[in-house]
């Protein structure tokens, strides 16, 4: 069965830095664009970033230039590099998979998901 398990989150304190990982398997991984969302207490799910099989990389606004995506095929792993956090950048973070190559920011899209992991951003 297909599991995606992140890891990485935690706490941290504004203006530091994170790097997420999540691993995948029982898919093939060069099929499918990868996502990550963040769902906030009281809020939706919001998309972050996304990622195309060839490495092509999409960001919402509010995290262009602070936020990075990448995946290693070999190791079926996509990865988000959080720089200068903000407190309002705390959320649950989830990773998420969707078939297909383009660009897919709603989380309808995507057929599998992680359970998630926590980054804090206090002081």
């Amino acid at each position: 069965q297909v599991q995606l398990v992140e890891s990485g989150g935690g706490l941290v304190q504004p203006g530091g830095s994170l790097r997420l990982s999540c691993a995948a398997s029982g898919l093939t991984f060069s099929s499918y664009a990868m996502g990550w969302f963040r769902q906030a207490p009281g809020k939706e799910r919001e998309f972050v970033a996304t990622i195309r099989s060839a490495a092509i990389t999409y960001y919402a606004d509010s995290v262009k230039g602070r936020f990075t995506i990448s995946r290693d095929n070999a190791k079926n792993t996509v990865f988000l590099q959080i720089n200068r956090l903000k407190p309002e950048d705390t959320a649950v973070y989830y990773c998420a998979a969707a078939r297909g190559d383009s660009f897919y920011t709603t989380p309808a899209r995507y057929d599998y998901w992680g359970q998630g992991t926590q980054v804090t951003v206090s002081s």
